[in-house]
């Protein structure tokens, strides 16, 4: 069984989510922000566990916001293993350059959205590469690059239902467009598309997205992440060769507009306010820079 904690990310709810599976033991995969730790207590002690209870954490990849929190839960359960993709595990274990990336997107704000990252130490490390058996027999990794290259998607295959991270975008409710989130600098607009078409064999029941909820629609909303994406590249594509920012500020207002006919106003303003849609129009600007 999946359970979706909703971490209300500074109060926000419906913004970041981490789940909780028994395979056949607790295990989270993404446990979010470090300034989500006192939510993800609350969330686990409303389900009669607490962090010492949890065997695993599975990372879909190490974004802040999906991963933050990791360090801190093994200081508190020095008996929980982490599996993550190979490339991103010497991040884990020293997240000092991921950190100062993050430093530079988000500037004086990081501390306050993302908290404080701790090291994991080695010996909680479980390294996945493609190719290799899966950790767990319910729990099936499957490599989702283009978000960011070290992206796993985990198909937990007694439910039918795929934990997807940031692989299907962001869906903030089931009536709303999804949004292709790219930010600077992992994104690879060519993967992202060739995952697009590689996981629609695993035609999972539901599908679960950090930025939020779980869903029933995958097909429709692969397609429609696809488009999303070649859109934004081809819009990016035919823009003035500049960094002209009005572009971006463009598209930030347009997303915003649209999320908000289905979130209202509130929800949508706060939302983007952290995960800002001109940075994903820097991504995927970034992107053709370096390999368009």
């Amino acid at each position: 069984m999946i359970d979706l904690l909703d971490l209300e990310h500074l109060g926000l709810k419906g913004a970041i989510s981490s789940f909780l599976l028994e395979v056949p033991e607790p295990v989270l995969v993404d446990p979010g922000p470090a300034t989500c730790l006192d939510m993800l207590r609350v969330r686990l002690a409303e389900r009669g566990l607490a962090v010492a209870d949890l065997r695993a954490v599975f990372l879909t990849h190490i974004h802040l916001d999906h991963a933050g929190a990791t360090g801190h839960l093994v200081g508190e359960n020095d008996g929980l293993s982490v599996h993550v993709h190979a490339d991103a595990a010497p991040h884990v274990a020293d997240p000092v350059r991921l950190v100062r990336s993050t430093r530079r997107t988000f500037g004086e704000a990081h501390d306050r959205l993302w908290g404080e990252v701790r090291p994991v130490p080695a010996r909680n490390i479980r390294v996945w590469e493609p190719g290799t058996r899966a950790p767990l027999r319910l729990l099936r990794p499957i490599s989702t690059p283009g978000h960011i290259g070290h992206h796993v998607a985990w198909l937990d295959d007694r439910d039918g239902v795929l934990l997807c991270g940031d692989a299907l975008g962001v869906i903030l409710d089931r009536r709303a467009p999804v949004h292709p989130p790219t930010p600077a600098p992992g994104v690879d607009a060519a993967a992202w598309q060739e995952t697009l078409e590689r996981v629609r064999v695993y035609d999972p029941d539901r599908f679960a997205v950090a930025h939020f909820g779980i869903y029933d629609d995958f097909e429709a909303r692969r397609e429609e992440l696809s488009g999303a994406l070649a859109a934004l590249e081809d819009r990016v594509r035919a823009g003035p060769d500049t960094d002209d920012p009005r572009l971006a500020q463009e598209f930030e207002a347009e997303t915003r507009e649209l999320q908000a006919a289905v979130i209202g106003q509130d929800r949508a303003r706060r939302y983007f306010d952290v995960f800002n849609a001109a940075n994903d129009w820097a991504g995927m600007r970034l992107y053709l820079k370096r390999f368009a």
